[in-house]
């Protein structure tokens, strides 16, 4: 390797920057943080530079570098935009035995200046040896989004209790066991959820429970999937579905969501079709309770958000009876995603102020819904799980009130490859529905933000047979892979 990686600690060591333009702001900044004693040299700065040296931050020498310059210097950063004199100032100080670093010169340079994300106490510096920083600031911004700010609060949680494991386990296979144990379970989940005092009564507990030699009991994650698109999930969903042992998914899980849940976990599926249970509700709760107290981590994933007509409020209720441990993680519901793929703004300052959801599947399969609230202009009513009533519903809202041309439309595999959307009115839309032989996870949409979409439509898959009103073109919304939308 081109340069040996090392965290230098330069807390109130002076270290020397040459320079006072925005690259030499931005180094002493991260010096800044490092907590260092720092001074400037140039012929003049920044205003953000000169701010610092008015709060008395930096240190500053109005003029050209000059060697007594780095007299007692731990460290020194030439960013100066003239080459001559960051090969002087590089020379005098190989010569002198400081550090240099000079910007974007990785040959003139003792050390280089990794990109770093930072969750203090923890520091991950990212390098390509000054030959791509592009590609390092890149790489640090895919980890921004994995790794949450808390993590450096699990860090000090950690290291409060270094001790005490030295004390407990006599060697450092014992305690690296123990706290891959607590890193993969809900302890630490504990912690970055911002519960540190429950974290550490839970932390003694394993303690005493991992010296025992008894297995502890596992926890729940009732995880929204989202509406297909595995680019929708939320950074939680994504970490929890890595440490999963096992999990229970639905039919409307997309096949791209699932690929990214752990290799090695388990699947059991529990999906549910109109009449056609793999299980019923009640033995879902109670296989979660039972998987749980085999000491596993459950991921319970279901498509769309777990508390819009996902059955979530049931399971947890079934939980927090048997005391299991539990943690909700949303996700984006089928409403949301299915709107927005498709042009059509559930809420409109011209055409809505209100929109309502409702189930077009109620718990004794019939369709009792309060009409003179859904018939109403100047709102969206978005319907899941309405296929198979579609024809029903589009008549009630007529019979209360709303005119038989009222626009509507049907969403089908929504954030998908595979998205359709079948656009007509409440008088049309179930024969075009029936045309198109519609099956899949749909969603309908009613209220004129309908006649929205190809005015916003934003997205292009690959074409696509699409029904307008009685004529047929290519669809203009869809995006990455199979999706869940009718739930």
């Amino acid at each position: 390797m081109q340069f040996f990686p090392i965290f230098l600690n330069v807390q109130q060591h002076p270290c020397l920057v040459v320079g006072g333009g925005k690259t030499a702001s931005r180094k002493v900044e991260l010096l800044l943080q490092a907590h260092a004693q720092i001074r400037v040299v140039a012929p003049e700065l920044t205003s953000s530079l000169q701010a610092l040296v008015d709060a008395g931050q930096v240190q500053y020498r109005c003029g050209l570098f000059e060697a007594d310059d780095l007299q007692n210097c731990r460290l020194v950063v030439a960013a100066t935009n003239d080459r001559a004199v960051n090969l002087y100032v590089s020379n005098l100080a190989k010569s002198q035995r400081v550090l240099v670093n000079v910007v974007d010169q990785p040959d003139l340079c003792d050390f280089i200046v990794p990109s770093m994300l930072e969750r203090n106490p923890l520091q991950i510096a990212i390098s390509t040896g000054g030959a791509a920083p592009v590609l390092a600031r890149l790489l640090r911004a895919r980890l921004e989004s994995a790794i949450p700010a808390a993590y450096g609060q699990l860090a000090h949680f950690m290291g409060s209790f270094r001790d005490q494991l030295k004390q407990r386990f006599n060697n450092t296979t014992e305690r690296r066991d123990f706290w891959e144990g607590v890193l993969q379970g809900p302890i630490a989940e504990l912690v970055l959820a911002g519960h540190e005092d429950k974290a550490r009564e839970a932390l003694e507990q394993y303690l005493t429970v991992t010296e025992q030699g008894q297995k502890p009991r596992g926890e729940v994650y009732l995880v929204g999937g989202g509406p297909g698109d595995p680019d929708l999930l939320t950074f939680r969903a994504l970490r929890l579905m890595q440490q999963a042992d096992v999990v229970v998914y639905d039919r409307l899980v997309s096949p791209a969501v699932m690929a990214l849940v752990r290799r090695d976990a388990d699947r059991i599926y529990v999906g549910k079709k109109t009449s056609n249970h793999t299980l019923p509700q009640g033995e879902i709760n109670q296989l979660l309770v039972r998987l749980a107290k085999e000491g596993q981590k459950v991921l319970r994933l279901k498509g769309g958000d777990p508390f819009v007509f996902g059955r979530g409020g049931e399971e947890i209720e079934t939980l927090m009876e048997e005391g299991i441990p539990f943690q909700v993680v949303p996700g984006i519901t089928a409403a949301l995603g299915a709107s927005a793929y498709a042009g059509i703004p559930l809420t409109h300052r011209d055409h809505a102020q209100a929109c309502i959801f409702v189930t077009g599947h109620l718990k004794d399969n019939s369709l009792n819904l309060n009409w003179s609230v859904l018939a109403q202009e100047n709102q969206t009513v978005v319907v899941y799980m309405g296929l198979n009533s579609l024809g029903e519903f589009c008549q009630k809202m007529i019979a209360n009130g709303l005119a038989s041309d009222y626009p509507a439309a049907l969403v089908q595999k929504a954030t998908t490859s595979e998205q359709n959307l079948i656009v007509g009115t409440l008088s049309t839309l179930p024969e075009l529905v029936a045309q198109a032989d519609v099956r899949l996870q749909s969603l309908i949409i009613v209220g004129t933000v309908v006649n929205l979409h190809q005015q916003l439509a934003w997205f292009t898959p690959p074409p696509k047979q699409t029904v307008v009103g009685d004529e047929t073109v290519n669809a203009l919304h869809a995006p990455v892979e199979v999706g869940a939308l009718q739930k």
